[in-house]
């Protein structure tokens, strides 16, 4: 699994995809109604004054087929006129005083101009075509996702398991050992393509799902764009890898429910459903503004029935698939954070501890091969034994990086150059680390 193309999902699922989302012929085949697509073409045209139908092509999303059975409905209802052809080929559309007043009224409901919304019932089966839980992962698979990261064979195989188990994973250990780095990385386990929404559409409401600083497109070369358009799936999909989200400290409860914003009188989508196939990894857990508690009992539902409810406020509520590897990581006891009864319904919980020296030694080898200078063995012996060891410092896995980067930026500073010295690295030593005799 972990050798496919970024480019390619399994066949069997691109199948189901081309299956379940094929290129709609007509207004019925959309899932959308007459008015709801005539009033998005309304406020595209009210956008931009007037549009082709090649444009209008490319910002709804749609066949040139159903736009020309939206227009005809439009034409007839006297909301839109012909304004002649563009270098006599295409016929361009603007709105008419009716129509005006018609995409108004339509953005005083809803301030959504984008491409046509996927409707959320096709969507729930969408979710679960494309589930990140199928099970895949092997042990070969493991070694080949983290091939040069120091990191025991026992732990891959615990995370390996973890992940084909479909439940959430909780990774704790002293901070620096890690965890974000190694569980950020799992993403590379599952290359396939999935195919996510512009936005969904429940009932009247627009939630925008594609986030172009989440989801990663595969279709922006013309070759292969060309490809997904030949085997017919729906435009109004974005062809990506599949998302991961990490957040941390900075997450709240709004987050993760739909956010309105009466303003703009538009629906965002909250994290995990962004995440959606993908990674949701909460980092720094035990950090955020509200108790932890509060945090992980908004998990409960979501991770036992594998479904989330979402609030559209008014006493609206949507029901989705919660398909995504769930990861908390956390640098405190987990027992601090919930009970043995919560902790329960988390499947696997993973501890990361500091470095042995062997490990510590292979990380300083491959910095220095990073950074382009000699591996002196005498050098690390020192840090090692002059360093670490009178003051019983733990090894842990960032420090190498850090303290020869520092080294270096001392070494650029003097317009020095050659080896390191021992010095070098003491005073790196020194101000890294908060000296507490300073402080008296």
């Amino acid at each position: 699994m972990y050798a496919i193309s970024d480019s390619d999902a399994f066949p069997n699922e691109r199948e189901s995809v081309q299956r379940l989302a094929p290129q709609p012929r007509t207004v019925r085949d959309t899932g959308l109604a007459d008015n709801f697509l005539g009033d998005l073409v309304c406020k595209h045209l009210h956008d931009a004054g007037v549009l082709d139908m090649s444009r209008l092509v490319e910002r709804l999303a749609l066949p040139g087929t159903v736009l020309e059975e939206i227009l005809a409905f439009l034409r007839k209802d006297g909301r839109i006129e012909v304004l002649g052809q563009t270098g006599g080929q295409s016929m361009r559309y603007g709105l008419t005083e009716r129509g005006r007043g018609a995409a108004r009224d339509a953005l005083g409901r809803s301030g959504y101009i984008g491409a046509a919304p996927f409707p959320v019932s096709a969507y729930r089966s969408l979710l679960k075509v494309q589930t990140i839980h199928h099970g895949r992962v092997t042990a070969r698979d493991m070694h080949s996702a983290f091939q040069g990261v120091v990191l025991a064979d026992s732990m891959l195989d615990k995370l390996g398991v973890a992940l084909n188990s479909g439940r959430a994973i909780m990774i704790y250990g002293p901070a620096g050992t890690g965890k974000t780095y190694i569980s950020s990385r799992l993403i590379r386990l599952f290359a396939e393509a999935i195919w996510v929404p512009h936005a969904i559409a429940v009932n009247e409401a627009v939630i925008e799902v594609y986030d172009p600083q989440v989801h990663q497109r595969l279709d922006d070369n013309p070759q292969q764009n060309k490809l997904l358009l030949d085997e017919g799936i729906d435009r109004r999909l974005v062809c990506c890898k599949r998302p991961i989200v990490i957040t941390g400290g900075e997450l709240s409860m709004e987050q993760l429910d739909i956010r309105y914003d009466p303003s703009s009188r538009l629906y965002q989508a909250p994290l995990q459903l962004k995440a959606s196939n993908g990674l949701f990894i909460i980092d720094d857990m035990g950090r955020q503004r509200m108790a932890p508690a509060q945090l992980l009992n908004r998990w409960i539902v979501p991770m036992e029935e594998k479904r989330d409810f979402l609030n559209l406020g008014g006493g609206r509520h949507c029901e989705l698939p919660f398909d995504l590897v769930l990861v908390f990581s956390t640098n405190l006891n987990p027992l601090e954070l919930a009970d043995e009864a919560f902790l329960r319904r988390i499947g696997y919980k993973l501890h990361f501890n500091y470095l042995q020296p062997e490990e510590y030694e292979r990380i300083w080898r491959q910095e220095t091969e990073r950074l382009g200078i000699p591996f002196d063995p005498v050098l690390l012996r020192y840090v090692l034994m002059g360093l670490y060891e009178p003051q019983g410092m733990p090894l842990v896995p960032c420090h190498p990086r850090d303290l020869l980067g520092m080294a270096l930026d001392r070494q650029r500073y003097l317009d020095d150059s050659g080896p390191l010295s021992p010095r070098e690295l003491e005073w790196a030593w020194q101000n890294y680390f908060v000296q507490l005799d300073s402080l008296g």
